[in-house]
């Protein structure tokens, strides 16, 4: 199983960037998937999640209305576009992968099965 994280960089405040990550090694249909972001320090921290089938979608409070999260199933490519980028969205991002297709999956880290290497995303201000 690996999850490719990709897209990272360093960018200024009020900017945008997407963020990708290819699945292979899993039937990626029939997971739910996530983004989590950590600071080293700190606990691992929800960004978004998204369904099987892309149906439900769901933010952390602190991202809320600036991310999208998407999915391609035909690519096994989940996507998270941010914008307005603040300083304090400096993290590691970290895709995940839950073998579920419930219709709200979990925002808890330890419920997922597969993480990626992360892709490091720095904002100046």
């Amino acid at each position: 199983v690996q999850l490719q994280a990709s897209g990272g960089g360093l960018v200024q405040a009020g900017d945008s960037l997407r963020l990708s990550c290819e699945a292979s090694g899993i039937p990626f249909s029939v997971y739910a998937m996530a983004w989590f972001r950590q600071v080293p320090g700190k606990e691992r921290e929800f960004v978004a999640t998204i369904s099987w089938n892309g149906g439900n979608t769901f933010y952390g409070d602190s991202v809320k209305g600036r991310f999208t999260i998407s999915r391609d199933n035909a690519r096994n490519t989940v996507y998270l576009q941010m914008s307005s980028l603040k300083p304090e969205d400096t993290a590691i991002y970290y895709c995940a992968a839950d073998l579920t297709t419930i219709q709200y999956p979990s925002v808890r880290p330890h419920e997922y099965d597969h993480f990626g290497q992360g892709t490091l995303v720095t904002v100046s201000s």
